[in-house]
C-alpha cells in the first residue's frame, strides 16, 4: 500500500506541478518530460531568427553551427526552421519515452542475461542436492533470524549466495540469487499477495547492502583523480555493516524476534572479525596494490563460486541420472526460469522508473532537495556535508541519478574533499530502495509490502548519518 501511494502521489504531484509551471510561464516546454534525454540542454526560451535579423548574434550563430554560442550560463543555438533556442542548464533525467526504452535496453535485457546464467547455476545446486546441505548447515543461524521458515528451507541457500555477492560488490550476480530467494519463500506464503515476515527481513538485509569490495566506486574515484581511490573502503565497510545491523534490529523489533542468542551473536562476531581482518590487511596495501587486490578478490571469488557449483555437481552426477537428466540439461532447464522471472519484473521496473523520471524532470525533486539542504543549513550543518546531501536524497530513487550527483560532487569540490568522500560512501553503501522493492516484490506478485518501505528508508537514514560520522572521524 505504501509503495502504491508513493507511486500515485509522485505522478499526480509531479505532473500537476509541471502544468502549473507551464501555465505561469516558469517552464517553457513539457517536451522534456516526455521526449528529452538526460544531459541535454534545457530550453528556457526560443525566438524566430527573423527577430534577430541583421544582428551580430545571428551572424555568430550561423558561423558556430550546431555548437551554438554561450552568453554567460545560457547556450544559444540556431535550430531547424530558423528558430533560435536559449538553453540554461541540462535535463535532470531521460524523458518518459526514453526511460521506457532505456529501461528495456539498458536494464532489463542485461538483467535477463544475468538471470539466465545464474538461474542455470542455481538449478545445478538444487538438482545436485547441494542447496539442501547448505540450508541445513546454515539453519542454526537463519532459523533464529527467519523463524517462520523451516530449518531446511531452500531459501537459506539462495539468501547466502545473495549476501555473499553483495558482500563482494557483485550486484549483477546478487540480483538473480535474491530473486530466487524471494520466489522460494513465496512458495510457502499463505497469503500470496502479502509480504511474509521472512521476505521483509531478507529484503531489508539485502537493501542494507553489506559491502566489502566497492570496486566500482574505487574506479570512479580513480577516474576523478583521487590521490588514493581506495581510501573510502574502510568507512564504506563500517557504514554498510552498521546499516545491516540496523536493518536486522529494526525488523526483529517489529517482528518480535529475539536476536540475543548464541548462534546469532557468534555469527555477528565472526563476520565482524572477518571484516576487521580484511580491513587490516587491505589498509596495509598501497594504492595500486589495494585496487588490484580488491578487484581480483571480488571477481576471483565469483569465479570460485561457479567452479565449486559445477565441480560439486560433477562429483554428484548420480543425482542427475536418477532424475533422468544431466548437468547441461539441468542448467538449461534452470536458465529458462531467468526469462520467466524477467518477464514478471519488467512492468514493475517500467512503472517505478517512469514515475521517478517525471518526478525529476518536473523540477519537484529539486525543490525537495533544496528544502532539505536549507533545513540542514538552519541547524548549522557544515557546508561540505550539505553539498553531499543530493546523493543521499537521490540514492533511494535512482542509482544513475545518485551516481551523477556523486561524480558532479567530486568534479566540483574534488575527489579528496569531504564532500567527495561522503558522496562516494553514500553511493556505495546504500541501495535504490524504491526500485528494489518494486523489483523483488514484483517478481513474486506481492501487492501488500506492509512496513518494508518504512524500515528500508529508516535504514537509509542510518547509513547517511553513519557515513557522515565515519567520514568526519576518519578523514
Amino acid at each position: 500500500m505504501a509503495l502504491s501511494r508513493f507511486w500515485t502521489f509522485i505522478l499526480i504531484l509531479s505532473i500537476g506541478y509541471a502544468l502549473v509551471m507551464l501555465a505561469t510561464g516558469r517552464q517553457h516546454s513539457l517536451g522534456t518530460l516526455v521526449n528529452g534525454n538526460q544531459g541535454d540542454p534545457l530550453m528556457v526560451a526560443e525566438k524566430d531568427s527573423a527577430e534577430l535579423h541583421g544582428t551580430a548574434l545571428l551572424l555568430e550563430l550561423r558561423a558556430a553551427g550546431d555548437a551554438g554560442v554561450m552568453r554567460g550560463d545560457t547556450l544559444i543555438t540556431l535550430g531547424k526552421g530558423g528558430m533560435v533556442r536559449y538553453s540554461h542548464g541540462t535535463q535532470a533525467a531521460d524523458g518518459l519515452f526514453e526511460t521506457c526504452k532505456n529501461t528495456v535496453m539498458d536494464l532489463w535485457l542485461p538483467l535477463i542475461g544475468y538471470l539466465t546464467f545464474f538461474c542455470g547455476l542455481m538449478n545445478l545446486l538444487v538438482d545436485s542436492r547441494a542447496m539442501e546441505k547448505l540450508a541445513r548447515f546454515l539453519s542454526p543461524i537463519f532459523r533464529r533470524i527467519f523463524p517462520d521458515l523451516p530449518g531446511d528451507h531452500p531459501a537459506y541457500g539462495y539468501m547466502t549466495l545473495n549476501f555473499s555477492a553483495n558482500f563482494l560488490g557483485l550486484d549483477n550476480a546478487a540480483t538473480p540469487f535474491g530473486l530466487k530467494a524471494m520466489e522460494s519463500m513465496q512458495e510457502s506464503n499463505p497469503t500470496p499477495d502479502k509480504a511474509t515476515n521472512s521476505q521483509i527481513m531478507f529484503l531489508c538485509l539485502h537493501a542494507a547492502g553489506l559491502t566489502l569490495l566497492p570496486t566500482s566506486i574505487i574506479g570512479y574515484r580513480a577516474a576523478m583523480g583521487a590521490a588514493n581511490p581506495a581510501d573510502i573502503m574502510i568507512p564504506m565497510i563500517v557504514t554498510s555493516f552498521v546499516g545491516t545491523l540496523a536493518a536486522m534490529l529494526f525488523v526483529a523489533f517489529r517482528q518480535r524476534i529475539n536476536l540475543f542468542n548464541v548462534p546469532v551473536l557468534v555469527f555477528v562476531l565472526g563476520v565482524s572479525t572477518l571484516i576487521g581482518g580484511l580491513m587490516a590487511y587491505i589498509s596495509g596495501l598501497g594504492g595500486a596494490a589495494k585496487f588490484h587486490f580488491t578487484d581480483n578478490l571480488g571477481n576471483g571469488l565469483l569465479l570460485a563460486i561457479i567452479l565449486l557449483i559445477v565441480g560439486y555437481a560433477f562429483l554428484h552426477e548420480r543425482y542427475f541420472k536418477e532424475k533422468g537428466t544431466n548437468m547441461f540439461d539441468s542448467f538449461i532447464h534452470g536458465s529458462k526460469d531467468g526469462w520467466t522471472t524477467g518477464l514478471r519484473v519488467l512492468p514493475y521496473m517500467i512503472a517505478m522508473l517512469c514515475a521517478l523520471s517525471i518526478f525529476r524532470n518536473s523540477g519537484l525533486m529539486e525543490i525537495v532537495m533544496d528544502g532539505f539542504s536549507a533545513a540542514l543549513a538552519f541547524f548549522g550543518v557544515s557546508r561540505e556535508i550539505i553539498d553531499a546531501v543530493p546523493v543521499a536524497l537521490m540514492r533511494p530513487f535512482s542509482a544513475g541519478g545518485a551516481r551523477g550527483f556523486m561524480l558532479d560532487a567530486m568534479k566540483t569540490y574534488g575527489a579528496d574533499s569531504l564532500t567527495g568522500q561522503i558522496s562516494s560512501i553514500l553511493q556505495g553503501a546504500a541501495e535504490t530502495t524504491f526500485y528494489v522493492i518494486a523489483l523483488y516484490f514484483g517478481a513474486v506478485n506481492v501487492k501488500d509490502t506492509r512496513y518494508t518501505l518504512g524500515i528500508m528508508l529508516l535504514v537509509d537514514l542510518v547509513c547517511v548519518l553513519t557515513a557522515i560520522g565515519v567520514c568526519v572521524l576518519y578523514f
